[in-house]
């Protein structure tokens, strides 16, 4: 508690609706587990409905529940369109069964009948935000839910299933959320060995420490914080928000503004993403007539968004042009990338030239990349006046000049 200022008012708000979204409290008449500030009533959950016990309800405690509810002829019980739905769901699942549910949900409303009014209020509401909990309304997050590669690889122990109304279910009538767990086998030599084998790929896998993720991703937002237009206003201004169409009008000019050109400097998929940037980038290969590389990216490029029918061509027609034993533009490939490729052609497809891609553009990054920021093309567009006050400049002049 040290760390949280549970003086400000939104964090307050954050923490006590993580509390709720956990079922430890609950509002009374609202089935959506949050925290809000406008006096809504709010109930703590009873231990024994805690999730730290390591609840995991089965279906047929939740037909029974729902049962319950429609027995009740009152409207605070009354079955909301989700909770119909799945008591339906529910009843077309257990449909051999369904009798000695109905069974039991009527023993059940028996029991309750016998306590206090207030009491049986208080209960019926604890018992409403516990499922709620496990079965959530539509929309809302399943703070229950495990991910299926987390289950798959540890089975934990505390987690059991448990009959909320100490129903146990037969295998013949589980639902398909629910399926038994198979016989724990003994270990072998080959699951020793697999394992082992596992470990020792672990092993060589390149690993980042945390501190250097955190660092990369801090870094990552500081450069681009210019560029979202949630922390910094965009200049000019948003078209869409007012009537001012001058940023279309640089989107659009073949003369970058120096915003967008200092942007290519962050990468090069920000130079081969941005229209400009490619045929800035175009020209300067040009200039040192060493353009086939770009030239062959770009071609790859398109051919993923052909026809299927128009593939076969395409993919003949830049084989010829870049990769064929004399091509016109022929272009540096390592040997292993020309083989695969090679093979590939034989059986065309839209990504047939996906390994020779690849090469080129990691030879484009280490190389060409780095020879276009140094160059003075680069340098000079990066040097310029920004275009957009130049432009909003000549439309302010021109208003005033009309009125």
């Amino acid at each position: 508690m040290k760390n949280l200022s549970i003086e400000d008012l939104a964090e307050s708000i954050h923490l006590g609706s993580l509390i709720a979204a956990q079922g430890y409290i609950f509002p009374i008449s609202d089935h959506v587990l949050t925290l809000k500030d406008d006096g809504t009533f709010y109930r703590f959950q009873a231990p024994y409905f805690w999730p730290s016990n390591c609840w995991e309800p089965e279906n047929t405690d939740y037909a029974i529940y729902l049962c319950k509810r429609t027995m009740q002829n009152k409207a605070r019980l009354e079955l909301a369109d989700y909770e119909a739905e799945n008591l339906a769901r529910l009843q077309r699942a257990f449909a051999r069964k369904w009798e000695f549910i109905f069974m039991q949900a009527e023993a059940q409303v028996k029991i309750d009948r016998k306590k206090d009014k207030t009491e049986r209020k208080i209960l019926d509401s604890q018992e409403r935000a516990f499922w709620d909990v496990h079965r959530p309304v539509p929309g809302c997050v399943n703070t229950t839910e495990m991910d299926i590669r987390k289950c798959r690889r540890m089975k934990n122990p505390q987690r059991v299933k448990k009959s909320v109304y100490g129903v146990t279910e037969d295998s013949q009538s589980q639902s398909p959320a629910h399926i038994p767990s198979q016989p724990i086998r003994k270990t072998t030599k080959d699951d020793v060995r697999k394992q082992i084998s596992f470990l020792n790929v672990q092993i060589d896998r390149h690993c980042l420490k945390m501190s250097k993720v955190a660092e990369s991703l801090i870094a990552y937002s500081e450069q681009y914080t210019d560029y979202d237009p949630f922390i910094t206003p965009a200049e000019p201004s948003n078209p869409w928000i007012n009537d001012d169409t001058v940023f279309w009008d640089l989107e659009t000019s073949k003369e970058p503004s120096q915003h967008r050109v200092k942007r290519w400097g962050f990468s090069i998929d920000e130079v081969l993403k941005d229209p400009v940037g490619r045929d800035q980038f175009l020209r300067f290969l040009e200039s040192e007539f060493s353009s086939e590389n770009l030239r062959f990216w770009l071609a790859v490029q398109d051919l993923k968004k052909q026809p299927l029918q128009d593939v076969a061509t395409r993919v003949e027609e830049i084989w010829q042009e870049f990769l064929a034993p004399g091509a016109q533009s022929a272009i540096n490939l390592d040997s292993h990338s020309y083989e695969i490729t090679s093979q590939n052609v034989k059986d065309p497809g839209r990504y047939t030239y996906e390994d020779a891609q690849e090469h080129i553009y990691k030879l484009m990054k280490s190389d060409s990349y780095a020879r276009f920021l140094r160059s003075n093309a680069y340098q000079d567009l990066l040097l310029a006046k920004k275009k957009g006050k130049s432009l909003a400049g000549k439309r302010l002049t021109g208003l005033m000049q009309s009125s």
